[in-house]
């Protein structure tokens, strides 16, 4: 499965490009987000495909118009952002990604996370593992790494609330890394982070696909400060603050 995810979301990353560094016609949602020609050509490319070729299992995406909250209820379904960090893609900075996530008894089971500007994609499963690949190569394994002794804390730029600026402010020396979208996920996946707190609300589509990266790279996603897993099918697809770590011994340092 986790080969045709991939297919898909770069096809969808290729859509998404066509707008790129073009005028764009720039709407509002209902909750003040932005919204791009971008953002339904690759959900409409994803949606598709996704039902074509796994018609028994639902597809919840960002862009839905009428999105079925029974579906979180289903025992397995797909998560879909068709384009996560829709304000790098209007600002250009390259720092967004589409992102696919399955879904299984309430815990992501396998993700993809596609960068199309750069043709990164970043994908995990129970049989491959957590993996890196280049533009049209083969996968490379990816791991989360020890924790250093002066940390490398990944933040939003749009999105640092104050538990963000007060977790700064206990490790002044800490390095911050400052990207947009599930980008932030995947730094700690791969060892160039260790932490990232979102202390500002997010959805479950958000997060399914790069949280299947960081745990099968041996992190985890949490809910903060309950420190409990983070779990999908909620009621509205809501996420409330959360602790991603490549290194559990950093609960510890963070609580002391």
């Amino acid at each position: 499965m986790l080969s045709i995810l991939r297919e898909i979301a770069e096809a969808a990353g290729l859509e998404t490009l066509k707008f790129y560094g073009q005028p764009l016609t720039v709407d509002a949602k209902a909750d003040n987000s932005p919204l791009t020609q971008a953002d339904l050509a690759s959900h409409r490319l994803i949606t598709s495909r996704l039902r074509a070729t796994f018609p028994d299992i639902p597809v919840v995406s960002e862009e839905d118009q009428e999105r079925d909250d029974a579906i979180a209820k289903a025992s397995r379904f797909f998560l879909v952002d068709p384009v996560d960090g829709t304000k790098e893609f209007i600002k250009q900075t390259g720092s967004f990604t589409v992102n696919i996530g399955l879904i299984e008894s309430g815990k992501p089971v396998a993700g993809i996370v596609h960068v199309p500007v750069s043709g990164v994609t970043y994908g995990a499963d129970h049989d491959g593992g957590a993996w890196r690949a280049e533009r049209d190569s083969a996968p490379v394994a990816i791991q989360c790494v020890p924790a250093r002794k002066t940390l490398r804390i990944v933040a939003s730029r749009d999105h640092a609330g104050p538990e963000v600026k007060a977790l700064l402010a206990r490790f002044p020396n800490a390095e911050c890394l400052s990207i947009g979208s599930s980008l932030k996920f995947c730094l700690v996946a791969e060892g160039a982070a260790d932490i990232y707190l979102r202390d500002v609300p997010t959805m479950e589509w958000d997060t399914a696909a790069a949280q299947a990266i960081v745990e099968f790279a041996g992190g985890a996603v949490l809910n903060h400060p309950s420190q409990a897993p983070l779990m999908y099918g909620k009621l509205e697809y809501r996420n409330g603050s959360l602790l991603t770590i490549g290194d559990t011994v950093l609960l510890g340092r963070l609580h002391n």
